[in-house]
């Protein structure tokens, strides 16, 4: 039995962040890469959280977990998504997680060069995880 979920809004951050990404440094300077830098950052920030709490609601109503299963640690979250066949890598999710963390502390140069990284990585699997989920969740 599926369950439909809407994915408008997952959609939309997924294709902003790749449309971030795709945007080339070439001819820009020292500002402007370092705005980039900052918006894809930001677009992150959003796609994630948007991929965890939908991983979160598929749970709750394919599984049946209950309300209080919002309290699971997010390395539960992403084991469980693995189990239930919504992500391929719960590891990769868990260094995601701690991009993400990373995000919320006082920003510097060599931490958001730390997440772009991650973002570089984060990216593919979030369109992956979009493409599984409108395959299995959307009529």
């Amino acid at each position: 039995m599926t369950h439909q979920i809407i994915l408008t809004p997952l959609h939309k951050a997924v294709s902003a962040l790749l449309e971030a990404l795709a945007t080339p440094t070439a001819g820009l300077d020292e500002l402007a890469i370092s705005m980039r830098r900052d918006a894809i950052i930001q677009r992150f920030e959003f796609t994630y959280e948007l991929c965890w709490k939908t991983m979160r609601r598929i749970l709750e109503t394919t599984a049946a977990r209950s309300k209080t299963d919002e309290l699971l640690s997010m390395k539960d979250l992403y084991r469980l998504a693995f189990e239930a066949g919504i992500i391929a890598n719960p590891q990769s999710w868990f260094e995601y997680n701690e991009a993400r963390n990373i995000t919320s502390h006082v920003y510097d140069e060599k931490k958001a060069k730390l997440v772009l990284a991650a973002v570089v990585k984060f990216a593919p699997d979030a369109a992956e995880l979009l493409a599984k989920l409108e395959a299995d969740y959307v009529a």
